[in-house]
């Protein structure tokens, strides 16, 4: 199915009086009426609709899991999404378990398929964005919902996935997509529709088990070198719930397991590579080895290439700090051995790690958030004292 960016669809849907054009790659056009938009809005929902009844009526229960990622298009990504699936089902054997994307470009390249396998083949994947996906559970009338966010810090996604569920639960969607009213009134008076935090949610709790988790995976690398952990962050320009302060906590927490270890960002002011070489030099670490490592669920776009790129598409000596050199190449061009510990072809996220002790198993403190998840109902006051 042809996938309409959801940023376009909604301009064109509160505003188009007339046909528009939207570009739909470098030598195609489409014009699409509002008619057709909504056309297309409906049937997104309708796709959904019918998977998600589909599986109530094998399944038979009456609890619902949505993971909400931001999203990839890599396979590697696609394979840990299944594997967290999975973990979940597993965690949670009365419900049935469903994955969406918040983010559209990760939604229509996945679909079109954009990267290869590790054997070279290009891989399609149809996901779906938390509307729709909530929208199907709420026509299947689950009893009991869950959403979890699978994002690493409350910031600016975290953000999107808690509108998503309160536009949920106020039926706020295009009259030709209207829920159930009494179901969705029911629901609410059960309290049973519940929103599982992101990972680094608690300073004093996710943080410290999150640190202690990453430095039984890697207290070895850390032993012999520098470990330096690349993620996310809010945009540089604000920065929602004050999120990134995490990573500077987190920063500080395994510092006081090992010196060694330093976590850095590819969108949070003061906090990019070169902010972690300056942490480094500061320490007198001015060569060796520094492990890469994505400080995100899955290794996306993001770690193929903004961490682990080499070559000359990815160093530029005329602007060392650019946003667009890799991470390798930065600190390789800087005197240090610059290492990214690879799984087949692809460097790892956080829900991929795989290792038999529990005490490792970062996914854990997801499910856990999902267990301890309390019923929403105005996530965002009060939620974040910091921000205050």
């Amino acid at each position: 199915m042809k996938k309409i960016n959801a940023m376009i669809v909604a301009a064109m849907s509160l505003a188009l009086v007339a046909p528009a054009v939207i570009s739909c790659g470098d030598d195609e056009k489409e014009v699409i009426t509002k008619t057709e938009t909504i056309e297309n809005l409906v049937s997104e929902y309708t796709v959904n609709d019918k998977l998600v009844a589909a599986q109530k009526a094998k399944s038979g229960k009456d609890e619902a899991v949505l993971l909400v990622a931001f999203g990839s298009t890599w396979n590697n990504a696609f394979l840990a999404f299944d594997k967290t699936k999975a973990a979940y089902e597993a965690a949670f054997p009365n419900a049935d378990v469903y994955v969406s994307f918040s983010s559209d470009i990760c939604i229509n390249r996945a679909s079109a398929g954009e990267n290869p396998d590790d054997n070279g083949n290009i891989v399609k994947r149809d996901y779906y964005e938390p509307r729709y996906l909530l929208h199907a559970i709420g026509a299947a009338k689950y009893k009991t919902i869950r959403v979890q966010s699978l994002q690493v810090i409350p910031g600016e996604e975290f953000a999107a996935v808690v509108a998503s569920v309160k536009k949920f639960m106020n039926n706020g969607y295009i009259s030709s997509a209207h829920l159930d009213d009494e179901y969705l009134a029911q629901l609410a008076e059960d309290e049973a529709i519940f929103l599982g935090m992101p990972l680094l949610n608690d300073p004093e709790t996710d943080v410290v088990k999150v640190a202690e988790k990453l430095n039984a995976l890697y207290a070895s690398e850390a032993a012999q070198g520098v470990v330096a952990f690349m993620g996310h962050g809010n945009p540089d320009k604000y920065d929602t719930f004050k999120a990134n302060k995490r990573y500077e906590q987190l920063e500080e927490e395994l510092q006081k397991l090992n010196p060694n270890y330093f976590v850095g960002t590819v969108d949070m002011a003061k906090n990019f590579k070169q902010d972690v070489m300056k942490r480094m030099q500061d320490k007198n670490i001015n060569s060796g080895k520094v492990y890469l490592h994505a400080l995100m669920s899955i290794a996306g776009d993001h770690a193929h290439n903004d961490m682990a790129g080499k070559g000359e598409d990815y160093w530029d000596e005329e602007e060392p700090t650019s946003e667009d050199n890799s991470w390798f190449e930065f600190f390789k061009n800087n005197g240090y051995e610059a290492i990214v510990p690879l799984k087949g072809n692809h460097p790892e996220g956080l829900l991929e790690l795989e290792n038999e002790a529990a005490e490792t198993v970062i996914l854990n403190v997801w499910i856990e958030h999902t267990k301890n998840a309390e019923y929403l109902e105005d996530a965002y006051h009060s939620m974040y004292p910091e921000e205050e």
